[in-house]
């Protein structure tokens, strides 16, 4: 008998060891899980909710145990699992968010630099079109300058050209190089306009037969231009000059014997201002008449 108590006493504290060290482990887990939970809990997480906590029993057999069951495992690594897929689900969503704002983002940029290049573009063409008109008003201020110019000097008259026929005394009639020398000279100012003709007629003699001899020369060739040529006769200036003393080249005057008519073709700038665009363009005939 009292050998089995012998037996008996040390298998009853060996079978006591588990449950004192499985209470003790599970009062010392019970405060550090609270107070865990209590440092935690103002703690902001992605999911919002509180981090997970320890298990508060264990046993004894649930930490050294090393062949723990499939239902323990999958009780333990349950709430893991479900706060996996949170964060992913979380994960997936803020991407998207993301993703949006970038669009959107990229969306704005994209018109703002649109608009942007719109307005170099208005900007642009703003500039050429006030050079444009810059110049135009350039190039009407010197038009303007030049009718002025020439407006101021349209009754200044310049000799372009100048020819002599000779008569015999008593003579009217044109000879064949007479008449060669008037279509020579007719030639040069067909279509043209701010021009004039001046025809001087010089006879020998004296007094009025000298006159009137000398205007019947001077008349046979203004006839020929007009009929010829259609010089208009408005643009054609007769004087019967008599015997009309002639400056010579040594400065000397003398008077001729026997008949001649001196044709001189005179011009102003209109026809130079047409020519360059400064007036509208309008036929010999419709020209202001010279004065």
């Amino acid at each position: 008998m009292n050998h089995r108590l012998m037996i008996a006493l040390p298998l009853a504290a060996l079978l006591s060891l588990p449950v004192v060290a499985q209470n003790t482990t599970s009062d010392q887990s019970q405060p550090a899980a609270t107070q865990q939970s209590q440092s935690t809990a103002s703690t902001d997480t992605a999911t919002g909710k509180a981090p997970l906590a320890a298990p508060s029993r264990e046993g004894f057999w649930g930490r050294i145990n090393p062949f723990a069951r499939k239902k323990y495992v999958q009780r333990q690594t349950e709430p893991i699992r479900d706060r996996v897929n949170e964060l992913d689900d979380l994960t997936a969503a803020n991407s998207k968010a993301i993703k949006d704002t970038d669009q959107r983002a990229q969306a704005g940029i994209k018109l703002a630099s649109d608009k942007a290049d719109q307005a170099d573009q208005h900007a642009v063409d703003a500039g050429n079109k006030a050079t444009a008109a810059q110049q135009t008003a350039q190039q009407a201020t010197t038009r303007v300058q030049n009718v002025e110019t020439v407006v101021s000097n349209i009754d200044q008259y310049k000799a372009q050209n100048q020819t002599e026929i000779r008569f015999r005394p008593g003579q009217t009639v044109l000879s064949k190089n007479a008449k060669d020398a008037l279509d020579q000279m007719a030639t040069t100012v067909k279509g043209q306009r701010g021009y004039i003709f001046e025809v001087q007629g010089f006879s020998s003699g004296s007094g009025q037969a000298a006159i009137t001899a000398s205007t019947k020369m001077a008349e046979s060739v203004v006839r020929y231009l007009v009929l010829t040529h259609d010089i208009p006769v408005y643009r054609i200036y007769l004087v019967g000059m008599g015997n009309a003393p002639v400056a010579t080249d040594d400065a000397k005057t003398k008077r001729i014997n026997g008949g001649r008519v001196e044709i001189s073709l005179l011009k102003n700038d209109l026809e130079q201002l047409s020519a360059n665009g400064g007036a509208p363009a309008v036929s010999a005939d419709q020209s202001q008449q010279p004065k």
